[in-house]
């Protein structure tokens, strides 16, 4: 995971295109957003823009929440649901590797179209963790499509959710609903780039529940997990016992036919007065001599009286 971190900051080196290319990909985003008719980066900014404390909130959870939640979950995990870790830390790892790929394409943030009029917050406050924009802008910044700080926000919050079991684990919620206004209230992201991130989120679990189906089971109870997986790689329990061979009928156990499981003993009187004896003629041979036996044997006392 460190490893896949470096290189995605690294990614703008790699990239081809360079700072006028990512600029120029990141007008073709904007204007295809407005197309689509998605709110406007900037009228997000101006909720907070005039407000220097909720600004300087916003730049500090952008420059730590990512990485430092990340951490949390992943230790949290290993420490107290081991046994989920492994997925997550699969899912983890194949969504970075993915936005990694995808970041080889330089696109410039909404700060960098100075045009627009979007400021860059964090650099308005001197908590920038980004060198200063220009030709030589450091690689990461041009790395905007998509954002690996919702990528991991979405993968926290389905970690939590799935693997946690008391109902405060929903909150977790607030985190990547945070993390989607503050990267771009302070102008570092598209709204696509948050867009691509949670669809490439989604489409790692969803080829991760066709692989391994158990690897997403929470904590539900064993017989219901194990029921859950098998449905979810197109296996059940009926067919699976439908499968196998059925037990040869034997005289033990009190046999009775499917319409008479209900139906009272040989020897007793029904509600009309009828003696029910006859309800075991279509039993085994077996069955009706051993009831038979039992029941001339139940009447021997009454006999000798």
């Amino acid at each position: 995971m460190v490893a896949l971190y470096a290189l995605w900051q690294l990614a703008g080196n790699l990239s081809a295109g360079g700072f006028s290319g990512a600029v120029d990909h990141g007008w073709r985003i904007w204007h295809t957003e407005r197309a689509i008719g998605l709110l406007s980066e900037l009228d997000v900014q101006r909720l907070i823009l005039p407000h220097p404390l909720l600004s300087e909130i916003a730049n500090l959870y952008y420059a730590t929440m990512h990485f430092g939640m990340l951490v949390a979950m992943l230790s949290w995990l290993f420490a107290r649901h081991r046994d989920g870790y492994p997925a997550v830390r699969n899912a983890m790892a194949a969504s970075t590797a993915i936005c990694l790929v995808i970041s080889f394409i330089p696109v410039a943030p909404p700060r960098m179209l100075t045009s627009l009029g979007i400021v860059d917050l964090p650099a308005r406050y001197g908590q920038s963790v980004y060198d200063a924009v220009g030709s030589a802008a450091g690689a990461d910044q041009l790395s905007a499509m998509p954002s690996v700080h919702v990528a991991w926000a979405v993968l926290v919050a389905w970690a939590i959710i799935t693997r946690g079991t008391g109902r405060w684990r929903w909150l977790i919620l607030l985190h990547p609903a945070a993390t989607v206004f503050v990267v771009v209230a302070t102008g570092n992201h598209f709204w696509s780039d948050g867009i691509v991130a949670a669809a490439i989120v989604a489409l790692v679990l969803t080829l991760q529940a066709v692989v391994n189906p158990r690897a997403i089971v929470a904590h539900l109870p064993r017989r219901v997990s194990a029921d859950w997986a098998d449905a979810a790689a197109g296996r059940s329990r009926a067919t699976q016992q439908a499968r196998s061979p059925v037990p040869p009928l034997t005289g033990q156990s009190g046999w009775r036919p499917e319409s008479q499981r209900h139906a009272p003993a040989a020897g007793c009187r029904t509600a009309d007065g009828q003696r029910s004896a006859g309800l075991l003629r279509d039993a085994p041979g077996d069955v009706q001599a051993e009831t038979g036996r039992a029941a001339a044997g139940s009447a021997a006392p009454y006999r000798a009286g």
